[in-house]
Order: C-alpha cells, then sequence, then structure tokens
C-alpha cells in the first residue's frame, strides 16, 4: 500500500491490489495458509481487512442499502465527485437507467446538477422525472442533435455495445467529459473528427478509493439517497441471476440475506467436508 496510486488515494488502480471477491490471495502477507485460494467477499464465513479499508456505516442507513451503495454508490458517487461535486450550474448526463443509471441521478441531483437520462425509449419518462431528471431518447437523432454542446458530464453505464459519437456532439468542448463505467467488454468504435471538433475527454472509471468511499457513504446519508433493493434468501440467487442473464433486471438491487447462506445445499456440502 505504498505505490503511487495508494499514495494519490486510488487504491482500486494499485497494481497489487486484491478484490474483496474472487481474486486469488497473494502470499507473502501473513496468510500464507490461504496463498492460492481464491478471495470470497461477503460470502465468506470469516474475512479480514486491513483497517485502512474498514468504512463507517452512518447509523441511520441500513446495512442493505450500505452494501449496493459500496457498489454502485460509489461507482457513480466518484466521477460525479471529480467533475460536478462543489461546482455551480453543471449539466449532467446518464446514459442508461438500470442501477447504474438510477445511482447516478439521485446523485447528481443531490449535487445540484441538472440531469437527463438517456434512454432507448420514453417507457421510463415518468420514472426519471420523479428522480428530479429529464428524459431524452438517444436514437433519436433530432433530439440528441437539440442537445449540442450542453452536457459537462456524460456518465455511460450501459454495459452492452452501442453508439456513443452522437452522444461526443452534446458535451461543452474541451471541458465536457465522457465517463465510461458500464465495462462494455468490446471495442467501442469512435470517430475521430468529432472528438478533433469537439475537444472531447473520454476517460473509464473504477469505483472509487478507500477515502471516497467513506465520502460516499456520508453524503449519501447526509442526502437521504438509497438504492432500491429487494432482499432476497441466498437460495434465490441462482434464479435472479439467470433472470439478469434473460435481460429481466432493473434498478432493483437484490440483497442476500447472509444468514441465509447455509440453506443453500452447496454451502451444506461445503461446511460438511470441511470437518
Amino acid at each position: 500500500m505504498t505505490c503511487g496510486m495508494c499514495d494519490s488515494g486510488l487504491e482500486q488502480h494499485c497494481p497489487q491490489m486484491t478484490q474483496t471477491y474472487s481474486s486469488p490471495f497473494p502470499s507473502g502477507c501473513g496468510h500464507d495458509d490461504c496463498a492460492g485460494t481464491w478471495t470470497n467477499g461477503g460470502y465468506s464465513t470469516g474475512i479480514t481487512v486491513h483497517s485502512r479499508f474498514c468504512y463507517t456505516v452512518p447509523a441511520e442507513m441500513p446495512l442493505e442499502h450500505a452494501g449496493p451503495l459500496c457498489c454502485a454508490g460509489v461507482t457513480t458517487y466518484s466521477p460525479l465527485a471529480r467533475h460536478v461535486k462543489g461546482k455551480a450550474g453543471q449539466s449532467v448526463g446518464v446514459v442508461g437507467f438500470g442501477g447504474l443509471g438510477h445511482m447516478a441521478v439521485k446523485i447528481a441531483v443531490a449535487m445540484g446538477a441538472k440531469v437527463t437520462v438517456f434512454s432507448r425509449s420514453e417507457a421510463k419518462k415518468a420514472e426519471a422525472e420523479a428522480l428530479g431528471a429529464t428524459l431524452a431518447v438517444y436514437t433519436d437523432k433530432a433530439v440528441v442533435g437539440g442537445l449540442f454542446r450542453q452536457f459537462d458530464l456524460i456518465l455511460d453505464t450501459v454495459s452492452a455495445p452501442h453508439e456513443i459519437n452522437d452522444l461526443i456532439s452534446t458535451l461543452k468542448p474541451y471541458t465536457g467529459v465522457l465517463t465510461l463505467i458500464g465495462g462494455v467488454p468490446q471495442p467501442y468504435q469512435v470517430a475521430g473528427f468529432p472528438m478533433i471538433f469537439n475537444g472531447t475527454r473520454v476517460e473509464g472509471s473504477l469505483i472509487g478509493g478507500a477515502a471516497c468511499t467513506q465520502e460516499m457513504l456520508n453524503f449519501c446519508a447526509e442526502h437521504k439517497i438509497a438504492p432500491d433493493v429487494k432482499i432476497i434468501p441466498a437460495s434465490d440467487a441462482e434464479k435472479v441471476f439467470a433472470g439478469f442473464q434473460a435481460g429481466e433486471g432493473g434498478p432493483v438491487r437484490n440483497v442476500i440475506d447472509i444468514a441465509t447462506i447455509m440453506d443453500v445445499p452447496e454451502a451444506q456440502a461445503d461446511a460438511g467436508s470441511s470437518k
């Protein structure tokens, strides 16, 4: 934890980073009996964490809200804090209106920004307006053309391949930033001339550092920002995941009640084999 990234509060970009879950456990860190196994995060029966990565959950914040906030919350808060927080008259675009998009809108509105949701249709117009945003259909070239050079920041939360060249024209020249947080696996097709003539900046953003994460929790508690959650038993996790793969997702975050983890047959089998 002494590299340049860690010293700058950007621990999530440390080249020696071990993720809380789904990372191989390193050797030479005081627990060599675990080396070569995989971290299991919240599914662990026990976990040892450096105090630097322990956060204070505000007393008024339910734990089922704190968990998703440490994922979608900090993912959207981090670029908004860099580019929007503390600045007057900011215009923010949010591409996609699922779990990340909802959090982005809630946080950006709380920061005082004027927010526009870019969606494929007007189906979620009332939903966007209920959160204090307007909605624009980004497949309608006339609508997008009417937003020429209006945005200080666009958060792109979409995880499927999609067109971004028309969005670039809606950014303010040189100061406008397009931030990619959706994690599209395929390369984007970006036209050079719109980037050149608009002086556009495109960046990626990965969750947030330790200090940023605590700041986000405090901000969300202060402004009463919460994700939409549904608590599910661990036995329903596979069914919910299959629904995501079938395109049945949405803004609701399914939070597993970890007290039910031993109700899953696989967990029972693992517990029996370790005795």
